[in-house]
């Protein structure tokens, strides 16, 4: 006869499974620093123990914010205005699905506060407002105040934060977490857990035996506990048959498998220290969590965050559906960061950047000229209102010069400037010689729409009247 607490039918995937071992907690006398992995002289290593899990889609995927909370921490601080602006254009961006499901705030600053108010006003269904706190009492406090319906909750789970940063043992840090859960649970908040540096703990040995804690008490309570896996160093590999504790599906197979979160109560939060940021969240989505979280652009500390506008892409590529988002606003958002924040965005910063679907190579251009889906993306004008674009410098050649005319003036196709008219050769000569005296820079819109007046005044006068009709 089988024992049911080791046995149970999976209706999904219509076998019966079995779980015949619970991790308990390890309560370890000294850290594990992993240091045949984290040798701090050296680059982190990655290991493999050619084990592999499965695909596991959840039926819903999403993407939460964290603008206003990691993100603000590594730029000029926002004003209200500013972040209830932001707040309205991920409203905006998400659709009536509300792909951008949360957005996550402060507390700590009566700025902070009046924002996150403000926010709420609106009353948006998404993104939903919610907080992040410590593990304290104090902090907590905030939340009751605010009215939020969840909060995130500080939780660090490596032995580097709980050893060295916190100076406890695991147990401590067990029974001092799972009593701010609890709080948070009797005043129907819905907490939300914040597995601080999870590419570095003990996964097994406090990881899955915290996380079986925090089920228990979401069953007792009759509410969901929600685990953010948070990649806070960058460590996260997808490599298969990479070993724990940086291997992004076995963390998130195993928080579902082991630990019986459900998929709805999972999200990844990465930093892209290794330049790994976008393909984690797109793994963690495909191994089992419903959420990544995000902020916009990807700005945060360090090397930043998962920029948001690229998961939503990362979304539709896997749906095949945009699912009534407006791809159109990510280009609103680019556009106030920079006007209004005064926030550089690096030119060559996919889908954001000014020159992200540019080209200066003579060749690539003549290419566009022919058939503009050769060197774009996608059709980057309909989807995001980014036309394809041309970066005149020495070596755009005559081709680029006519692609960057048509472009910019947006001359419909029967009027389109050829490469073999006369303004072209006359533009390219003198370029030519900007360069060949000594210029480095790019040729800027500006300088070119002059230099068009002064060659051909009358193909001017006749061109700019097709420009924003």
């Amino acid at each position: 006869m089988m024992n049911k607490d080791n046995f149970f039918y999976n209706t999904k995937r219509n076998v019966i499974e079995e779980h015949s071992y619970e991790h308990s907690l390890q309560d370890v006398a000294e850290p594990n620093l992993f240091r045949e992995i984290f040798d701090y002289d050296e680059i982190p290593k990655v290991s493999f123990n050619f084990r592999s899990v499965p695909m596991n889609v959840p039926e819903n995927i999403w993407v939460t914010d964290t603008t206003f909370r990691d993100g603000q921490q590594a730029t000029a601080p926002f004003s209200v205005e500013n972040i209830v602006t932001l707040f309205s254009l991920m409203h905006k961006l998400g659709g009536p699905k509300g792909i951008i499901r949360q957005s996550e705030f402060f507390l700590y600053t009566e700025k902070d506060r009046t924002a996150a108010r403000k926010c709420m006003e609106l009353g948006y269904e998404f993104p939903q407002v919610t907080s992040w706190i410590r593990a304290n009492e104090k902090d907590f406090a905030l939340v009751k105040e605010m009215g939020v319906k969840e909060t995130g909750i500080l939780v660090s789970c490596s032995d580097y934060h709980i050893f060295k940063k916190m100076n406890l043992t695991r147990k401590q840090a067990l029974d001092k977490y799972l009593a701010i859960i609890k709080a948070a649970l009797e005043h129907n908040i819905i907490p939300r857990c914040h597995f601080e540096d999870i590419t570095r703990a003990d996964f097994y040995g406090f990881v899955i035996p915290f996380a079986i804690e925090i089920k228990k008490l979401s069953d007792q309570f009759g509410m969901p506990i929600k685990i953010r896996a948070c990649d806070t160093m960058g460590y996260g590999v997808t490599y298969p048959g990479a070993s724990l504790p940086r291997s992004v599906p076995g963390i998130i197979y195993g928080l579902n498998q082991y630990a019986d979160i459900p998929h709805e109560w999972i999200e990844w939060h990465g930093h892209n220290d290794f330049y790994k940021v976008v393909t984690n969240a797109t793994t963690a989505w495909l191994y089992g969590a419903s959420g990544v979280n995000c902020s916009l652009l990807g700005i945060g500390e360090r090397t930043g965050n998962c920029p948001l506008e690229a998961m939503l892409i990362e979304y539709a590529s896997l749906k095949g559906s945009r699912d009534g988002m407006n791809f159109e606003v990510i280009t609103e958002i680019a556009d106030y960061f920079e006007n209004a924040l005064n926030y550089k965005i690096p030119p060559r910063t996919p889908f954001v950047g000014r020159y992200f679907n540019a080209t200066r190579a003579g060749i690539h251009a003549d290419g566009l000229l022919k058939n503009e889906e050769i060197y774009n993306i996608f059709n980057t004008q309909k989807i995001l209102n980014r036309p394809a674009y041309v970066a005149v410098d020495v070596h755009s050649g005559l081709a680029g010069l006519s692609f960057w005319i048509n472009s910019y003036y947006e001359i419909p196709e029967p009027n389109r400037v050829d490469k073999k008219h006369p303004l072209i050769e006359k533009m390219k000569n003198r370029v030519d010689a900007l360069y060949a005296d000594g210029r480095t820079t790019v040729m800027a819109d500006e300088e070119l729409d002059k230099m068009v007046q002064e060659l051909d005044i009358d193909l001017y006068n006749k061109i700019k009247t097709f420009k924003s009709r």
